[in-house]
């Protein structure tokens, strides 16, 4: 678990996948399929704060480092999803250095930053504060997402921001941003990707992507991405149950 930042920033071949459902059920689920590490999906999913903490608690329970990706990039936010014991953060839509420098000042204790301290969850509700300020820092992934035009645009002055560990492609949201939606735009999307990753590995810091099947995955770790979040759980349940349902139908043909 201490371990994972240093993987990471070690550019060591990770995979993981987002938890959307609010329930630490399907954590514990997710947590016991091999994957190396969960991101929770507050910017997505329908989960509320009092939540979150029960979520990752689920993951500790069997030793896998969760992330949490934030609703946006608001300080409260990452300092309540730190505080509840993930290991990161993933903070979306960063389409300047001044929004990635704002993710670092956010996550990152003082001198690095401007993290407030407090006795929540990962500092054992006040019991641990002395050890866990001191390690804090070393431990925490910050993870921004560049998913928009803008963000394309001003990847090299990103990737230049001290204490960013990972550069994140969304391309569903990138697709979007950049009218590269579809069979049409794969080519423009690819180059830009491929732009993002570029500058990441550049600047020295660590490239990842969300993969919506494992097919792609090879194809971004050619060129040099390590950090991958694959689906989500509610993606793997409706692939599951659309799978086993048309092969029952199958059976009763």
């Amino acid at each position: 678990m201490s371990e994972f930042r240093q993987k990471c920033i070690g550019k060591a071949n990770l995979v993981g996948s987002f938890a959307a459902i609010p329930h630490p059920v399907a954590v514990e689920v997710m947590a016991l399929s091999g994957l190396d590490f969960l991101c929770i999906d507050w910017e997505h999913a329908q989960i509320s704060r009092d939540m979150i903490e029960t979520m990752v608690r689920a993951a500790d329970v069997h030793r896998v480092p969760v992330m949490v990706r934030v609703p946006g990039h608001a300080p409260e936010a990452i300092q309540a999803a730190l505080d509840s014991g993930a290991q990161g953060v993933l903070v979306p839509r960063v389409s300047t250095a001044a929004q990635a420098e704002a993710a670092v000042k956010a996550s990152r204790y003082p001198p690095l930053g401007e993290r407030g301290v407090g006795p929540g969850r990962a500092a054992g509700y006040g019991y641990r504060i002395p050890e866990y300020l001191a390690g804090a820092n070393d431990r925490t992934v910050v993870a921004v997402q560049v998913e928009t035009a803008e963000g394309l645009a001003n990847i090299d002055a990103i990737a230049a921001v001290d204490g960013v560990d990972v550069i994140f492609v969304g391309p569903g949201d990138l697709s979007v941003s950049i009218d590269a939606i579809g069979p049409q735009g794969a080519d423009k999307l690819n180059v830009a990707i491929r732009t993002i990753i570029a500058a990441t590995i550049a600047h020295g810091k660590t490239s990842g992507i969300f993969c919506a099947s494992p097919q792609t995955i090879g194809r971004w770790a050619g060129i040099g991405a390590s950090f991958f979040v694959l689906a989500s759980d509610t993606m793997f349940l409706g692939a599951g149950a659309a799978a086993n349902a048309a092969a029952a139908r199958d059976e009763l043909a």
